[in-house]
């Protein structure tokens, strides 16, 4: 006689996947809002800088200018 092989088979209940869209959105908005905050900071910081820069020249030191505003002479 030949013995039977049992096979004992365990099933486990796996919950489905689910996709959290409200989730996904609201940390989009919280990055954006982070990357927002760091270029508003970063701005400040540089057009601060730009000022202090531009007070510390000397008055001899005069800006490179292209004159296209002067409209004193005729164009041809």
């Amino acid at each position: 006689m030949i013995p039977r092989l049992t096979e004992t088979v365990t099933w486990i209940k796996v919950d489905r996947p689910t996709f959290d869209l409200v989730g996904v959105v609201l940390n989009a908005l919280g990055l954006a809002g982070i990357c927002a905050a760091v270029a508003f900071v970063l701005g400040i910081v540089l057009g601060v800088v730009f000022i202090r820069r531009s007070r510390r020249r000397p008055d001899w030191a005069t800006p490179l200018t292209l004159h296209l505003a002067e409209g004193d002479r005729p164009l041809a």
